[in-house]
C-alpha cells in the first residue's frame, strides 16, 4: 500500500477510522479473504483428519463414513470411497468458488514487487 495514499487523505481532512474503513480496508480485502480460505481449509483438513481417527461410536460422522464405505460383499468400492471424498472436500471447493476472484487478487498483489 502506498504511503502517499493515507498522506493525501490526512491532507484531505480524513481522520484515522475514515481512512481505515474506506482506503485501507477495502484495499486489504483480498489479502484478508485469502487468509481467511487458507485457515478455513487447515480447521475442515483438522476436522476430517479427526474424524478419520476417531475410534467408536460417539462421533456420528465417523459411524456414517464407517456405513458409507462397507461393503456387504467384501469387494472394495472404488466409486463409494471417491464420492465420499468429494463429499468431504465439499465444504473447501464451495469456499474457493464463492471467494475465488478474491483470492486470485490477494495472492497476486502478495507478489508485486515494489
Amino acid at each position: 500500500m502506498s504511503d502517499g495514499i493515507v498522506h493525501a487523505a490526512k491532507i484531505d481532512g480524513a481522520g484515522f477510522f475514515r481512512i481505515f474503513f474506506t482506503l485501507l480496508l477495502p484495499m486489504s480485502l483480498p489479502t484478508i479473504v485469502v487468509a481467511v480460505i487458507w485457515q478455513f481449509t487447515q480447521i475442515w483438513n483438522d476436522f476430517l483428519f479427526g474424524v478419520a481417527f476417531t475410534v467408536g461410536d460417539s462421533n456420528p460422522v465417523t459411524v456414517a463414513l464407517n456405513n458409507i464405505v462397507a461393503s456387504s460383499t467384501g469387494v472394495k468400492e472404488y466409486n463409494v470411497d471417491m464420492a465420499a471424498a468429494i463429499i468431504a472436500a465439499l465444504p473447501t471447493l464451495l469456499v474457493y468458488i464463492v471467494a475465488g476472484k478474491y483470492f486470485v487478487r490477494g495472492l497476486a498483489a502478495g507478489a508485486v514487487k515494489g
